[in-house]
């Protein structure tokens, strides 16, 4: 079956040919260890064995091998029922994957397969190209969850995508996974709408984790606009939604964050009581000064630190030495 096979591979290329499981795992574990070129036939016909673990270790040697070639039969694995199969040949492709894999990675998206949707979905992240768009914006109305989720993640891979409409329908989804995607998509998104509803999923939205990834993304576009929902955010419920807004303050903040940020100084949380310090110092506002002062014999070291650096910047800009 394999003429060309030279004699010391051979034994093993034969003994894939066995009826007994056992064999064949021998057989597919020793051509991977042997790790020889030639083997790159006989292993992808592996990739067809009706034992999974034959077909996981088949995969393992070909990944290792990173021949091109073998990349249309590991786009085959993508659609097995089994999932380890499926993640083990999904890890192989982002490696073998490559620019010139474009035209058929969007026939494969095309296929009526969830698992082949996913993972070329995923896929498509590692070539970055704009033509994807329209082979990715049916999938934001999918019933599917994850394929939702999925495809709204890949649209931040995209290159030079800088306005879609269809992503902004997203942050209204039913689905938290999904608006959680949305949100840090919308961060690279310029589309006139996108502050305003990082600020509405900031303030409004009901999970934790939404609300903290609109301020990480609010810091991405730096709006003046944001400030009063950044304010709001300060007394989030949830400790990281603090944290992550008294963050995006140290890019985007007024005088009227004052107040709030001198209360943040006194948050359970230090991380919090850190970035309000930092935040505080590029006010420069000097009035500052007797609050952060409060906070050097704070019990953490980096809220003291950061606190004295945000009092050396204000009397710095102030023209006082510290």
């Amino acid at each position: 079956m394999y003429d060309d096979i030279n004699d010391e591979l051979k034994p093993w290329v034969e003994m894939l040919q066995s009826t007994a499981v056992e064999d064949r795992l021998v057989a597919v574990k020793t051509l991977q260890h042997m790790g020889d070129e030639d083997a790159i036939a006989p292993l992808i016909d592996a990739l067809e064995d009706e034992d999974t673990n034959v077909q996981k270790i088949a995969i393992t040697a070909i990944w290792e091998l990173t021949n091109p070639i073998a990349v249309k039969p590991l786009m085959a694995c993508l659609r097995s029922p089994d999932e380890e199969v499926r993640e083990e040949a999904l890890s192989a492709l982002k490696e073998l994957i490559a620019p010139g894999d474009l035209m058929m990675l969007l026939d494969y998206v095309q296929e009526d397969n969830f698992y082949m949707q996913l993972n070329v979905l995923i896929l498509l992240r590692k070539i970055h190209d704009a033509q994807a768009l329209p082979y990715v914006l049916p999938f934001f109305e999918s019933e599917q969850e994850e394929l939702r989720e999925t495809a709204i993640t890949t649209l931040r891979y995209l290159n030079q995508i800088e306005t879609c409409p269809p992503a902004l329908t997203l942050m209204n989804d039913e689905s938290p996974k999904v608006r959680r995607e949305a949100t840090l998509t919308l961060g690279y998104l310029q589309d006139p709408e996108v502050v305003q509803l990082l600020c509405g999923a900031l303030t409004g939205d009901p999970d934790w984790q939404v609300r903290r990834r609109s301020a990480q993304s609010l810091a991405l576009h730096k709006d003046p606009s944001s400030i009063p929902a950044l304010q709001q955010a300060l007394a989030d419920e949830h400790w990281q939604v603090r944290k992550f807004t008294a963050r995006t303050l140290h890019e985007v903040a007024d005088e009227s964050v004052i107040p709030a940020l001198i209360k943040c100084l006194a948050d359970e949380y230090s991380d919090i009581r850190r970035d309000a310090a930092t935040a505080l110092g590029n006010i420069g506002n000097p009035n500052v000064l007797n609050a952060l002062q409060q906070t050097l014999d704070d019990p953490d070291a980096d809220v003291r630190i950061f606190s004295q650096k945000a009092i050396d910047k204000i009397r710095e800009q102030q023209g006082v030495a510290s």
